[in-house]
């Protein structure tokens, strides 16, 4: 029949108060408190720290403490019996105990709220019920022990709910006075379990079987004096520990705070929860300006500039710092005086053991001189990336693992890489398996390619560059440098105008402006190469030089554009009709050249039929057809020689016979034509020498008035005494002298020597000198006669000049402009050699000649030739109609001289009259006594 939880009650009582002792009792109370108190004071040091094994030494002393106050009660229990302890039972127990009551009170430490705290109480309870319950299996009685299991759950349950609120106080005490109520709550749990667990116990008489070792009440009683004495030795222990750490603490607490008082370079405070100043450090003196009066109570936006408290990032600051429990940044701090720096300041939010936010802590420091030194450092940071995104050249920078660094956007253009798949990180081995850094996908020899390559850069130290022809379009120059790392720069030049610039300077360097055929050099380049694969392959090389007939007059008559259009339109049928094997050029003017690798003559001849098929088919220019000739002048390799000099040569000199002969168009050169032209450089070079050398005279022609017969002047004449070659002929050494421009300083000389011969004569006897087409190409011409005639004191009147009609068709304007010039000094001017070449009356009109000077062929036919007669009537005639006097040359003979009178002619000279010779100054003087 069950019991009412009355009848329980006073049966927990009547067992308290007359089956134990009362001194026992105390006893054990007063061990339970003692240990309690200790354990609770350690539980309170031990709260919050996650780590610390304060709980453990905690657990240590209540689990002991209870432990031994369980065994201290129930030696002064009186079971009736005699009985003795298992000591195994008794050890188990106790280690029971400390083992639950350190697992309750980590749990208790851990909890961060009151709810957290249940599963400690509990815990703790159950851990000492087992703890008690195993001591007591441990009781040896001639007895069997019955249970009441209503006051043993009572023994678990009750005790939990003493040990909640005694725990809940522990961890939130104030003072001695929470700690002396958790510990009173603890010592009335344990008593409560102790008793209730004692009072469900009924004796039952029985048979004691042997158990072994037991230990008697006695040795019991010692042994728990013992562990008494030591838990009492531990806890004073531990508490003077105690004492001096939190000694140590104090000291520690107070030295920071003098340190961080005493603390200038840092501005140091505490805020409060309305985030106002509450304490103030030296720093943030001599950093903001505010003394301690000044700045307690202060508002923390007070340091921000108006502009960031009207942007409320003071109140932002705080709102993180409450959020994440720290916010830091940097603002414009403002000083007491008004001006500014930069701060980096720290909020951290302070909260006290319970978690309860208490106020902030504010750290801040000066980083004036940092922030300008980032800030330089990020503008100098801006300028150099800016640069590098806006550099025409493609860079990109690798680690030492072959990983991608860098890369500009020139980078990405220049290889048409998508930024997206050529990221930092990406390997040189990706990039070129992806098919790029190559112009063809070969990824294996572009990877040593490139190793390679910035190999050498490291090993040698410079920066080798190298190009790559991507396409048609795109040409790269590539240079890498190493970098101390094992990583490298690499930078991709896009060259491609510049190497189309080269092509293009290549190819005029190379070529003619006007027609594109290649030029002189180009020319020789190829004629070289090409004996050089003709000597290998035992071939032939013709060469031919092409002089075009007739291009001057195109020139004159249609102007130098459809000259210009008729050297292009030839240029490109010379284009068109070139074959392999074959060159053309333009060496200038409207000279061209040719040249053939040839095995047969058929070949050659088939070359040179199309080459003149191109000349001789005219050409259009806006509806006016254009025809020239050309000469050919053709040398063979190696048979008129074996150099492209020898060959050029040759081919020239032939070509100048083929234009010398009539009706010749093609000459192929003979050994004959080298030694005439060999002589002929022979003779301009000694020419260059003649003068210096004493050996050219001037001798003068006596002119005779066919009228009266007196002598009206002298023609000076030029002659030449060779040392080895005698007296050579004017005809041989003048045209010479007129191409190697020796006729300028020759015509100089003649016509200051004749003028300087004519002052000295007593009568007023002009003199005669001829002026070269060549000498009308002297752009001071005019200034040369007027200087002479100013040196040598000849009256101009008394000097004539004579020319040739070629000398007016060659630059007919500038020629009648220097005649007209000389004419207006009072110098006369004579047409010479009139009646051959082109004699044309426009030139008579063009300019009013002083004299007509009749050439000496016709005078020669005049005796025996009645059209000679005929057309030395006519130019007598036109003389007379022009009121222009008339000289007739070469009178040789009385019969020629007959003639001339009786047609009416006004001068003469020849042989008749006298042969050339010395100055007429000089034979007075030796005809002189």
């Amino acid at each position: 029949m069950s019991q009412t939880g009355a009848e329980h009650f006073f049966q927990v009582l009547l067992c308290a108060r007359d089956q134990h002792r009362p001194e026992m009792v105390v006893l054990a109370i007063l061990a339970c408190a003692l240990a309690g108190g200790k354990a609770m004071s350690l539980l309170y040091q031990a709260r919050g720290r996650k780590r610390s094994g304060g709980y453990l030494l905690a657990g240590l002393i209540l689990g002991f403490g209870c432990w031994a106050a369980h065994f201290i009660s129930s030696l002064g229990f009186d079971t009736r019996h005699h009985h003795s302890y298992s000591p195994w039972l008794t050890a188990v127990s106790l280690v029971v105990g400390i083992t639950g009551a350190q697992a309750a009170l980590y749990l208790a430490v851990q909890s961060r709220s009151k709810v957290g705290l249940v599963p400690a109480a509990l815990l703790l309870s159950a851990g000492l019920a087992a703890m008690h319950y195993t001591g007591m299996a441990a009781l040896e009685v001639p007895a069997m022990l019955s249970w009441d299991w209503h006051l043993v759950a009572a023994s678990v349950v009750l005790p939990a709910i003493l040990f909640y609120p005694g725990l809940f106080i522990a961890l939130r005490a104030r003072g001695l006075t929470h700690i002396l109520a958790a510990a009173g709550l603890v010592t009335m749990a344990a008593q409560a379990l102790h008793y209730c667990g004692t009072a469900a116990l009924t004796f039952i008489p029985s048979h004691l079987s042997d158990q072994g070792l037991s230990i008697p009440q006695e040795e019991l009683a010692a042994w728990l004096c013992v562990g008494s004495l030591a838990v009492v030795a531990i806890s004073t222990f531990a508490h003077q520990l105690r004492q001096r750490a939190h000694a140590a603490r104090l000291l520690a607490e107070r030295q920071f705070a003098q340190l961080v008082r005493g603390t200038s370079d840092y501005a140091i405070c505490m805020l409060d929860l309305s985030a106002h100043v509450a304490q103030w450090n030296a720093g943030g003196r001599s950093l903001i300006g505010y003394d301690d009066a000044e700045a307690l109570g202060l508002p923390f936006a007070r340091f921000f500039t108006a502009e960031d408290r009207a942007a409320g990032r003071p109140a932002l600051a705080i709102a993180e710092a409450d959020a994440l429990g720290i916010s830091k940044g940097q603002w414009l701090c403002t000083r007491s005086d008004g001006s500014h720096f930069w701060a980096h300041g720290t909020i951290e939010k302070l909260c006290d053991e319970d978690g309860a936010p208490i106020g902030y802590s504010l750290i801040t420091r000066d980083i004036t001189e940092i922030k300008t030194a980032q800030d330089a450092l990020a503008e100098k940071s801006h300028q150099l990336d800016t640069a590098l995104e806006h550099m025409s050249q493609g860079l990109c920078m690798f680690d030492s693992q072959e990983r991608l660094i860098f890369a500009n956007r020139a980078f990405y253009r220049v290889w048409a890489i998508p930024e997206e798949r050529c990221q930092a990180g990406t390997t040189l081995t990706e990039l070129v398996y992806a098919g790029y850094l190559a112009a063809e996908y070969h990824p294996v020899q572009t990877l040593d390619k490139i190793r390679k390559s910035v190999l050498r850069a490291s090993t040698s130290g410079d920066r080798p560059s190298w190009h790559l022809d991507v396409s048609n379009d795109l040409v790269l120059a590539i240079s890498e440098r190493a970098l101390p790392d094992g990583g490298w720069i690499a930078t991709f030049e896009d060259i491609t105008q510049q190497r189309r610039s080269e092509a293009r300077i290549a190819h005029m360097a190379m070529h003619d402006p006007l027609t594109g055929l290649p030029n002189r050099a180009q020319f020789n380049r190829e004629v070289d190469a090409m004996i050089a694969d003709a000597t290998l392959a035992h071939e032939k090389v013709a060469v031919l030089a092409i002089d075009l007939d007739r291009f001057k007059e195109i020139n004159d008559t249609f102007g130098h554009a459809s000259g210009d259009h008729l050297l292009q339109v030839l240029a490109g049928r010379f284009s068109a009709t070139r074959r392999e094997g074959e060159a053309l050029a333009r060496l200038g003017g409207d000279e061209f050249a040719a040249a053939i690798r040839f095995t047969r003559r058929s070949q050659l001849n088939d070359f040179i039929a199309r080459i003149r098929a191109c000349i001789t088919v005219p050409v259009d220019d806006q509806g006016q057809p254009l025809t020239v000739g050309a000469s050919l002048g053709v040398a063979t390799y190696p048979l008129h020689g074996d150099t492209r000099e020898t060959l050029l040569n040759n081919a020239d000199l032939a070509m100048y016979r083929a234009k010398a002969r009539l009706g010749e168009s093609i000459c192929f050169f003979e050994t004959g034509m080298d030694e005439r032209a060999r002589e002929r450089r022979q003779l301009a070079n000694d020419l260059r020498q003649a003068g210096a050398n004493g050996q050219l005279s001037v001798l003068y022609q006596p002119q005779h008035s066919l009228r009266t017969g007196a002598v009206s002047g002298y023609e000076a004449l030029l002659r030449w005494m060779h040392p080895r070659r005698g007296l050579v002929s004017p005809d041989e050494f003048i045209p010479i002298a007129e191409e190697t421009g020796e006729i300028i300083a020759l015509g100089e000389w003649v016509l200051r020597e004749a003028c300087h011969e004519a002052r000295s004569w007593p009568g007023e006897e002009k003199v005669a000198v001829n002026l070269s087409p060549v000498q009308f190409l002297q752009p001071n011409l005019v200034e040369m006669v007027r200087s002479v005639l100013v040196e040598t004191g000849l009256p101009a009147r008394r000097l004539e000049l004579e020319i040739t009609e070629t000398a007016i068709i060659h630059d007919k304007l500038r020629a009648l402009h220097c005649l007209r010039l000389i004419k207006a000094m009072g110098i006369s001017v004579a047409i010479d050699d009139f009646g051959t070449g082109y004699s044309s009356l426009d030139t008579l009109q063009s300019f009013p000649f002083d004299k007509i000077k009749i050439d000496k062929s016709f005078l020669l036919k005049s005796e025996g030739s009645a059209q000679a007669r005929a057309i030395i009537r006519a130019v007598l005639a036109l003389g007379r109609s022009l009121d222009i006097p008339v000289l007739a040359e070469g009178i040789e003979t009385e019969g020629q001289l007959r003639v001339l009178k009786a047609e009416g002619c006004d001068e003469g000279q020849g042989y008749y009259f006298g042969h050339p010779s010395a100055a007429p100054s000089l034979k007075v003087r030796e005809a002189a006594p």
